[in-house]
């Protein structure tokens, strides 16, 4: 499947989708930001390369500075709560496979503001 690139500007990649299940492939460049979103479902993520992103709450509510590195790999628990995540240091590539509840429900709804 190609590389998507969306108003924001960074890369993403469906890789495969079986079901309920996606695996997907991000791209951040230097300072690129995702868009505002929930999580709402179980999803494993492996870290391909990056060193620091921060996490900013749609509530505005405080951030979190996250250190990662190649070959991590984190179970993240669901989260209705929007927030996007910018990256704060080199490019930042990563793989993650959400498991859905149900066919045809987005893995990574935009939040509403």
């Amino acid at each position: 499947m190609p590389l998507l690139r969306s108003q924001t500007g960074l890369t993403e990649e469906i890789l495969i989708q079986r079901g309920t299940t996606l695996v997907h492939r991000l791209r951040l460049e230097p300072s690129e930001v995702l868009p505002w979103h929930v999580d709402p479902y179980v999803r494993v993520t492996v870290v391909l390369s990056g060193e620091l992103l921060e996490i900013e709450y749609q509530d505005g509510d405080g951030r979190e500075q996250v250190h990662v590195h190649p070959g991590q790999v984190d179970w993240d628990e669901p989260t209705n709560r929007p927030h996007r995540a910018r990256n704060l240091g080199d490019p930042y590539e990563e793989v993650t496979i959400f498991f859905g509840e149900r066919e045809g429900v987005p893995h990574q709804p935009a939040s509403e503001a």
